[in-house]
């Protein structure tokens, strides 16, 4: 009806979802990103599927109640791609109080979400002070991903894998990294 009406589909306690897939070859198939609580911890939290349009969800990537996920991204020629980001975040209950975790990382899953591994080596750790990563996919390249880094050390910047996470190199910081 053209938006006049919505259905609430659940995911009630994730209180922050940053991004919403839907596969383009299945519209049954939904990925959301839910960030969760800003202020404290909480289970709700990760990456989710919809394998029935939003009807029912299941956790399908999953690091601790302070880890949310803050993207989600489909391959725009294999939708079986998926590339998520974990942010362990919390802001303190005071103006610029903000906690990082060794939860967050980018992650890539080659058989829909089902399985997932870790990729990123180069970038930025969780020890290192690894922040907030943005990705994006280049439609006319799939293998070539862009993220951006956020890290309060030097080695925050703008990266680019030319190899869907494979090799990467830094382009907004003098340092030139190799991500594999």
């Amino acid at each position: 009806d053209a938006g006049r009406t919505w259905t609430h589909l659940g995911l009630r306690d994730g209180q922050q979802i940053p991004q919403i897939q839907v596969d383009p070859r299945d519209a049954d198939r939904v990925y959301v990103a839910v960030l969760g609580h800003p202020y404290g911890a909480n289970e709700e939290r990760g990456v989710f599927r919809s394998l029935d349009g939003g009807r029912t969800f299941e956790t399908v990537l999953y690091r601790g109640p302070t880890a949310g996920a803050a993207d989600v991204t489909l391959d725009p020629q294999n939708s079986d791609i998926v590339y998520a980001v974990l942010w362990e975040s919390q802001h303190g209950p005071w103006e610029n109080a903000v906690f990082s975790g060794p939860a967050s990382g980018l992650f890539k899953s080659t058989d829909g979400g089902t399985t997932w591994r870790q990729i990123g080596q180069g970038l930025p750790t969780g020890e290192e002070g690894l922040g907030r990563i943005g990705i994006g996919i280049a439609p006319s390249r799939p293998s070539r991903i862009y993220a951006i880094v956020g890290s309060p050390e030097a080695r925050g910047g703008l990266y680019r894998s030319d190899a869907g996470g494979g090799s990467c190199i830094t382009f907004a910081t003098s340092r030139v990294s190799k991500w594999i």
